[in-house]
């Protein structure tokens, strides 16, 4: 019996990089320890008042930053607001108790990706996570199909999962079809994430259905079709 040849060794995507704005220590500790424990992700500056976090964006590289509101030194959605528009900014999460209905229209409108309203619950966290992974996918691509313009623009239903579908394991299998332009199947994709076969085809297929993959179906002479997955023109 031959064995199958070993996978080639793939690149490992960079993680994304995490600026926490959080006066209360506590909570802050909170975020980092919901930060570390989320694969994909680190956190690189963890602060309490606006003026450390605006000299820690000037000396550190950020992909995400997570702010609170009602901060010490000043108001972390004017803050927010007040940053620079650019290509490489990083993408914002506000995570805050105010839920009155202006604050969360200046936040839209500020463009910040996601709004938290606390206490929120790990999965949520989870969604919002999975959605800056999303964009920032589409942010290293030169030319966008509409899948991916859907995704900048946010018209995708990451916020609000389906049941039997998890962030968590979302974002482990999107990071497997990130690993690069080869297939696969429901089968090899378990056994790679450590979850049946089953469990692999339904974050697949709803990877599929969100036009986040491509499934190939291969007919054979005996046995049911073999489906073949891979990410949709390179993650957009």
């Amino acid at each position: 019996m031959t064995r199958s040849p070993p996978l080639p060794a793939q690149a490992q995507p960079t993680p994304s990089r995490v600026m926490i704005v959080e006066d209360d220590e506590l909570v802050r500790t909170i975020h980092r320890t919901l930060v570390a424990d989320t694969p994909g992700f680190q956190v690189v500056s963890a602060v309490g008042t606006l003026a450390q976090a605006e000299q820690d964006l000037g000396q550190l590289t950020v992909d995400l930053l997570m702010v609170d509101i009602y901060l010490p030194d000043g108001n972390g959605l004017d803050w927010v607001s007040g940053l620079p528009r650019t290509p490489s900014s990083p993408d914002v999460i506000m995570v805050t108790a105010a839920n009155d209905l202006p604050t969360v229209q200046t936040a839209v409108r500020s463009g910040v990706l996601d709004f938290l309203i606390k206490p929120f619950d790990r999965q949520r966290l989870q969604a919002a996570f999975q959605r800056h992974q999303q964009r920032r996918a589409v942010s290293s691509a030169g030319h966008l199909t509409q899948s991916g313009v859907d995704r900048l623009l946010r018209h995708d239903p990451v916020t609000h999962l389906p049941k039997g579908i998890d962030a968590a394991t979302l974002t482990r299998v999107q990071h497997l079809l990130d690993r690069g332009p080869e297939a696969w199947s429901a089968e090899l994709a378990g056994k790679h994430l450590g979850v049946s076969r089953i469990t692999a085809w339904r974050y697949l297929e709803y990877l599929v259905g969100l036009s986040f993959a491509t499934v190939d179906v291969q007919y054979q002479t005996t046995g049911r079709p073999l489906k073949l997955y891979r990410r949709t023109d390179a993650s957009v």
